[in-house]
């Protein structure tokens, strides 16, 4: 039998109360079932009120209470179903209200939950209310992940106190393809910050020589490594986030907001002169000799992976493990595999001689914020790059000039990659041919890599938009494929027809 874990709160008054509903909010996912338990005048219909507002981003928001209609449904971002069982003479009549139906699509707050107990998901946290004094203590009993999300995101205001920000209100921004989220935090008199949310990676099972994928890519496992890298560049002349507070054994922290200005014009398209001025930009990063040694905190050091052939060559290998699967129908065969390695490995070789440097990564549009109100380099915020890597800098020209989000034209393709060759010739001691062999190789490893893994985002993690981007990507490869350096890869992806269509 799983033991049910506790925790515990004290609201002092309603604003508390109202704050943890908000607290609340941050977490919750559809399936959610909170079981509010107390008397009346508790607080239940508080705490709810908190939750629903700040999902639906309005503190004014009208929130009916749901005596007499039983239920109330809000088509906030997570739906919300507000039960009140009170009047419910049988547990039978959940039905009548659509009580599964609600759950499944959303969070249902139930108060009075003891009239329909034996219905209520084994899943269910309850939260209790106690009169104590002229406040209340509430407790929070429950199991599994959604008793987690909620205990962490109590860590996370506790973080916010601890950083003389407790009273600040939270909102959801935005999350990414990992584990990471972000939310925006405003406090009355100040510049709002953005509070990033970064638990320590949970590794995946050996998938290489005894190594899960992460270990073996040398993706990063803590927050520590954002706060590395981030001190690194702002000390380089990079415009990235200030780090006003940390809790790097939590993964927590406190970032000053660079502005919402999007890299993309208003219908989402690539402007030349944007990704000119980030090429621009990267040519003076990639200009600048960084340590991979980083301390992040007294006794905490980062030390910055190489991008090595083993990280290079799995994030290929996913084509072979997902791409190949959904355009074939089956597994790639020892023969394609065999093939495939021994045709990466050639192209690989031709790094030897290449420049190496500081690569952020994902260097792209969704994590370029355009600041139109600055000048130069300050032009551009830089918000993602926690794994940076020590290796062929032309991959962070790729991952710019073949956005993989955005279809990027040949011709502003072209005027990126020049803008950045201009750059680093003005500067001197610039190879443009070697780069631009460089850059082939990476945007072809870069796109290779993509498709396998918005293919992963469909069939693994049931996000079948990305699959949207595979023309968009499959063009890019035919791109970077055309390269004279590159002619026995094409070969071999041409005649193996390893970008074809679904």
């Amino acid at each position: 039998m799983v033991t049910a874990r506790s925790l515990e709160r004290f609201l002092p008054d309603e604003a508390a109360t109202t704050q943890l509903g908000e607290d609340l909010a941050m977490a919750v996912l559809p399936g959610d079932v909170f079981l509010l338990d107390g008397d009346l005048g508790a607080g239940k219909s508080t705490l709810a009120r908190g939750l629903i507002r700040t999902l639906a981003g309005d503190p004014a928001h009208e929130v009916p209470s749901p005596t007499f209609t039983l239920v109330q449904s809000y088509d906030t971002p997570v739906a919300v179903h507000h039960f009140d069982l009170y009047r419910l003479s049988s547990s039978d009549e959940l039905e009548e209200l659509g009580f599964d139906e609600a759950v499944s699509s959303g969070v249902a707050l139930v108060e009075w939950p003891e009239r329909a107990a034996e219905a209520m998901p084994d899943t269910s946290l309850r939260i209790a209310f106690q009169h104590e004094g002229d406040g209340r203590r509430v407790t929070i009993t429950g199991d599994g992940p959604a008793f987690g999300r909620i205990a962490r995101s109590l860590a996370m205001r506790d973080f916010l106190t601890a950083s003389g920000w407790g009273e600040a209100h939270r909102a959801r921004f935005i999350g990414d393809a990992s584990a990471r989220a972000y939310e925006t935090v405003t406090l009355e008199g100040h510049a709002p910050l953005v509070l990033m949310n970064s638990p320590r990676m949970v590794l995946g099972p050996p998938v290489r020589d005894g190594k899960p994928y992460a270990e073996i890519a040398h993706t990063a496992q803590t927050v520590a490594a954002f706060a590395a890298i981030d001190k690194a560049l702002a000390s380089g002349g990079v415009t990235v986030p200030g780090i006003v507070a940390q809790d790097l054994d939590q993964g927590f922290l406190l970032l000053e907001h660079l502005g919402e200005g999007a890299f993309l014009d208003p219908d989402g398209k690539p402007v030349a002169a944007r990704y000119a001025a980030a090429a621009e930009l990267l040519a003076m990063i990639h200009g600048k000799h960084w340590n991979n040694r980083l301390e992040v905190a007294p006794g905490v050091v980062h030390q910055v992976p190489p991008f090595d052939r083993d990280a290079l060559m799995i994030e290929v290998d996913l084509l072979l493990a997902w791409y190949v699967p959904a355009v074939t129908g089956a597994p790639a065969s020892d023969a394609l595999r065999d093939g495939y390695h021994a045709a990466w490995n050639a192209a690989f070789d031709r790094l030897a001689d290449k420049q190496y440097g500081l690569v952020l990564r994902d260097y792209h549009s969704p994590n370029i914020i355009w600041r139109s109100d600055r000048l130069g380099h300050d032009r551009l915020g830089i918000v993602d790059f926690q794994d940076a890597l020590i290796g062929p800098v032309a991959y962070d020209v790729a991952s710019l000039a073949m956005d993989a989000r955005v279809t990027v034209s040949p011709d502003i393709e072209r005027s990126t990659v020049d803008a950045y060759v201009a750059a680093r010739r003005a500067a001197g001691g610039f190879d443009e041919a070697a780069f631009r062999e460089a850059y082939a190789i990476m945007a072809a490893q870069r796109n290779s890599k993509i498709l396998g893994i918005f293919v992963r985002l469909d069939r693994r993690d049931g996000k079948p938009q990305y699959l949207r981007h595979l023309p968009r990507i499959r063009d890019y490869l035919h791109r970077s494929l055309s390269h004279p350096a590159l002619a026995e890869l094409r070969d071999f992806y041409r005649d193996n027809r390893l970008i074809e269509e679904f």
